[in-house]
């Protein structure tokens, strides 16, 4: 189970932007968060990739609780989890061709013998074709690139899977074919997903169930 307790987190202590909110994601879950731009729920999304710090809450990732976040998180939780963001142009290295961007954690993590394996498995099932993988990120469209990203979220096999508003900047077909590739990889592994948006109908044809951001703040507020 992926658990946020409490989390209150933001970039300056004086004015979190996220204060206190729950959510969990049970193995093999789909959670849909919902909220409009702006709200905090990014910034949530980054405290369970254990990307953010909160500034106090607990993250629990399969029973075990947190304790250190980014590089300082053992590697057993940090790989467990897998990211797809936004804007692929600012989560893409410019320089790395995208067969380096997908593999790019695999080089990580010392196991660079998997790389052809994982490639030819991924290529595919995300979309791309052979010939765009000698491309930079500036010799492709945003579509394409976000393929690639979202392979490299995968290249490590993750055990839970989260997306911010990863169909944001797309159109319909490219979106519908990402859906495709995260359900598909879902079904094979049985992981968990927490796909963060502000499109409900998208949400709610995606995932098992929705956790609307007004409601997750009122319950406090109400608390």
């Amino acid at each position: 189970m992926l658990e946020l307790h409490s989390v209150t987190a933001g970039y300056e202590r004086r004015a979190p932007v996220v204060r206190e909110v729950s959510l969990t994601v049970a193995a093999g879950e789909s959670v849909g968060l919902l909220g409009p731009s702006g709200c905090g729920k990014s910034t949530l999304a980054r405290v369970a990739a254990l990307l953010h710090q909160p500034d106090a809450g607990r993250v629990v990732v399969d029973g075990t609780e947190v304790r250190g976040w980014r590089h300082r998180a053992p590697r057993a939780l940090r790989t467990a989890i897998g990211v797809v963001f936004q804007q692929p142009r600012l989560s893409a290295d410019p320089r790395l061709r995208l067969a380096d961007l997908i593999a790019e954690p695999l080089r990580a993590t010392g196991r660079r013998d998997e790389i052809p394996e994982r490639l030819d498995a991924l290529v595919p099932a995300v979309g791309l074709t052979p010939d765009l993988l000698a491309r930079r990120p500036h010799e492709v469209s945003d579509g394409q690139l976000q393929r690639a990203c979202l392979a490299r979220a995968l290249v490590l096999r993750p055990r839970w899977l989260i997306c911010d508003e990863m169909t944001a900047m797309l159109d319909a077909s490219t979106t519908a074919a990402l859906v495709a590739a995260v359900e598909n990889y879902r079904a094979e592994t049985g992981a968990g997903l927490l796909a963060v948006g502000h499109d409900r109908v998208l949400l709610e044809r995606w995932t098992d169930r929705t956790a609307d951001w007004d409601q997750l703040t009122k319950a406090l507020a109400n608390g």
